[in-house]
């Protein structure tokens, strides 16, 4: 039999299930990512980079909060859906983390901008879809996804940029 506290509080563990979920799946996608990541090395270094280029420190720097409000988005969104929306949501998240995740090895391990601009370019198109899924279930939760959308908008924009600079830029130097 449950507490009175307990019965006033319906879902309360569920929803630190979900935010736990979420901040877990995040974390991963961010390691992953993180770990293809070799701006020190001497193809990235000889890349011609437009002007524009934030310097590599500013990456962390942003994606820190980004990867943040992501986890907490799905978190929230996550807790207040329900049945077969809850997993198509839970799915376009998973979807959107791999994705993510998969630039870095797309454009570091392969050494290819224009395998990582296929990469950034289906990411967007994955935050589109998320955010209107999330703004099905939580205008808020989708809300906190913007700036994490807007950020992968201006990476793709880079990503042209050195696509661009770069036609002959595949593999090692």
């Amino acid at each position: 039999m449950k507490s009175t506290s307990e019965s006033s509080q319906p879902g309360t563990h569920g929803k630190w299930k979900s935010h736990a979920a979420a901040a877990a799946a995040v974390v991963a996608a961010a390691v992953v990512g993180a770990r293809a990541v070799d701006a020190d090395s001497a193809w990235y270094k000889a890349l011609d980079k437009p002007q524009w280029q934030p310097p590599s420190w500013a990456f962390g720097a942003v994606w820190t909060p980004l990867y943040a409000s992501v986890a907490w988005a799905a978190g929230r969104g996550l807790s207040r859906a329900r049945g077969s929306e809850r997993s198509r949501l839970a799915a376009g998240v998973g979807v959107n983390l791999v994705v993510n995740a998969a630039w870095n090895q797309l454009f570091f391990r392969r050494r290819s901008p224009r395998a990582g601009l296929a990469g950034t370019l289906l990411l967007d198109v994955s935050n589109v879809h998320l955010i209107r899924r999330m703004a099905a279930t939580d205008r808020a939760a989708a809300a906190a996804l913007t700036p994490y959308a807007a950020w992968c908008l201006f990476a793709t924009a880079l990503n042209v940029s050195l696509v661009r600079r770069n036609p002959r830029r595949r593999g090692h130097l």
